[in-house]
């Protein structure tokens, strides 16, 4: 399994979305954005960037296998390296958006998609501070 994100914010949502990816399959990779993706992707986060510190948080989530980072605008380079059998993302991405999901299934792989739940997105999570 293979999947990807910022994960500045980690939150119970994001522990049910990794533990849900990890049930698909015996290991869960995971491929973090680092700060100066996120910060050219233009994203807002109020969480920590530094990629070290998300790495060391994520992987002692029980759940995951393996952590790694990447500095391009998407996974892709990760994606091709790791060669899962099954590629992983949040039903909040459309399958025709998700990167890496042709790669996947040109050499016989699956994409999933997580359904999305509205109650435990970072998103709602902020507007929701913010009130």
């Amino acid at each position: 399994m293979f999947t990807n994100g910022v994960f500045d914010i980690l939150h119970r949502g994001h522990v049910t979305y990794l533990a849900e990816a990890r049930a698909l399959g015996a290991t869960l990779a995971i491929a973090l954005n680092s700060d100066a993706s996120v910060k050219r992707l233009g994203k807002a986060t109020t969480g920590d960037q530094r990629p070290p510190r998300r790495l060391a948080v994520v992987a002692a989530l029980e759940c995951v296998s393996l952590v790694t980072w990447f500095d391009e605008d998407t996974p892709i380079r990760r994606i091709l390296e790791c060669r899962p059998d099954r590629l992983v993302k949040g039903g909040d991405w459309p399958p025709d958006t998700i990167v890496g999901a042709a790669e996947v299934r040109g050499w016989g792989g699956t994409v999933h998609s997580i359904p999305f739940r509205h109650d435990r997105s970072t998103t709602r999570l902020l507007e929701k501070i913010r009130l």
